[in-house]
């Protein structure tokens, strides 16, 4: 029995209906704002009758979107820090970080940039040529730079977790197929169409060639945010006529069955997937579309399933700035990220950029982040995890890829989302959303569990 199931054993939790006395314990997992306790263990003796004044219930009839997990962007920056480290300790780090150990938390998802993304030491394409050349039958396509420190790095990964699922983002196409021939900004020209749409296709080849599967691609990381470096501006009628005209139908010609998503942007503009999805010849080929939170409120991601129910909804992206306040930023993403955006029918959840030195470093010039706060800050072999880290593994750790989200019943200033797992567990996210410490139960059929929750506190708990 691994530990995350011996976790997924202990759970049980429900309010109680017969007089006979329940039998068991559950587990939660308890994180508090001021960090005396993360991830800390708590066994509970299951109670009857119910003692906890408010109660929330489960509903395994009600059941929702399946999860394909939780984890952060392996920028080229992060791997390049991890590659840095000695064998020994980034050995460790990554069994910490994707195994599932007593000590691991799981990650089960990764986000990758197609080429350079503004966490990289300079900004580059797979492509890139001298000013005032193109090559549009990409006979200069190479993944050489991945090969530094990227593919090492995934392949160690693989070796610990080989069901883990990556994605591909990219920040910008090679200058030379843009508009302004800059890696910043600019807008893809259409005579680039093509031969763009088999940059994708070479790129998930030569990631397969590495023995490395890219299970979905989005079509433009921040299509609205031209200021970054690199960046592309792509409006949402350029990005349908890419995929439906090229994009789509390079990955079928080719037999790619890595999924297609759109935007890749803030929840302030549903409008910009719902209008790609609304054009049924962009749609056959687009699995469903991306979300940040930089801008608008999570609920956006209902109003795009609730116009198109058929169409996945992912979230890949949200920074913390250094230097962290881990109060204020853990409750912020537990509460917005990792209860909001499954609530609102997420199948992932992603924290941006997995790893950085002390010095928020590498990132490029002309718009590069230098101030995104990794989940981990390496400084050589030394390793600080940071609040990122505890937001992912809170859910990682516990909640498996194949997870199904089940109903949950909402209590006034206590956040949850509750999954029935793979092996039929049942966990639930808690959090105490108020200022004050709250007494609550969980409820499950004929079994229950009472507690109290600090203010501000955050609990997984796991039972059968």
């Amino acid at each position: 029995m691994t530990f995350r199931y011996f976790f997924l054993l202990l759970l049980g939790v429900a309010a109680y209906q017969a007089p006979a006395e329940p039998e068991g314990t559950v587990v939660r997992y308890r994180t508090t704002l001021d960090k005396q306790l993360l991830l800390q263990p708590d066994t509970l003796t299951l109670e009857a009758p119910m003692a906890a004044p408010q109660t929330i219930v489960l509903d395994t009839a009600a059941t929702y979107q399946t999860m394909d997990g939780f984890g952060f962007t392996l920028t080229g920056g992060s791997a390049l820090n991890l590659q840095r480290m000695s064998a020994p300790a980034r050995a460790a780090l990554l069994q910490e970080l994707f195994g599932d150990g007593p000590e691991d938390i799981g990650i089960s998802y990764l986000r990758l940039s197609v080429g350079g993304s503004d966490l990289d030491e300079h900004p580059w394409s797979y492509d890139d040529l001298p000013p005032g050349e193109t090559d549009p039958e990409l006979e200069h396509f190479s993944l050489g730079y991945d090969t530094l420190y990227l593919i090492p790095t995934l392949k160690e990964i693989l070796a610990i977790q080989p069901d883990i699922l990556l994605m591909g983002s990219p920040w910008s196409p090679p200058a030379w197929m843009k508009d302004n021939g800059d890696t910043r900004g600019g807008s893809l020209l259409p005579e680039f169409y093509p031969a763009y749409a088999r940059y994708f296709v070479k790129y998930i080849e030569g990631m397969a060639a590495h023995g490395i599967r890219i299970d979905a691609i989005t079509v433009q990381n921040e299509p609205l945010h031209p200021g970054n470096n690199p960046s592309l501006l792509m409006l949402a009628e350029d990005q349908a006529d890419f995929v439906k005209n090229h994009l789509g139908p390079a990955f079928r010609q080719a037999g790619i069955d890595t999924k297609i998503v759109v935007y890749d942007h803030n929840a302030d503009k549903p409008e910009y997937p719902i209008t790609i999805l609304d054009d049924p010849e962009a749609a056959q080929y687009i699995d469903g579309s991306a979300f940040h939170l930089y801008g608008g409120t999570i609920d956006a991601l209902s109003t795009v399933h609730q116009k198109h129910p058929d169409k996945h909804l992912y979230f890949t992206e949200q920074w913390i700035g250094a230097p962290g306040d881990f109060a204020g930023d853990f409750s912020w993403h537990i509460s917005q990220l990792m209860i909001g955006a499954p609530n609102n029918w997420s199948k992932i959840v992603l924290q941006w950029n997995l790893a950085a030195d002390e010095n928020q470093d590498p990132h490029t010039d002309r718009g590069g982040c230098d101030r995104c706060l990794g989940g981990v800050t390496l400084q050589g072999d030394a390793v600080t995890r940071n609040p990122a880290y505890y937001i992912v593994a809170q859910n990682s750790k516990f909640i498996p890829r194949g997870s199904v989200r089940i109903g949950s019943g909402q209590l006034d200033g206590i956040g949850n989302v509750a999954y029935r797992t793979p092996e039929g567990h049942l966990v639930a996210l808690l959090q105490n959303q108020s200022e004050e410490r709250r007494q609550i139960g969980v409820q499950f059929g004929d079994r229950a569990a009472a507690m109290w929750l600090e203010a501000g506190e955050v609990n997984t708990m796991v039972w059968e």
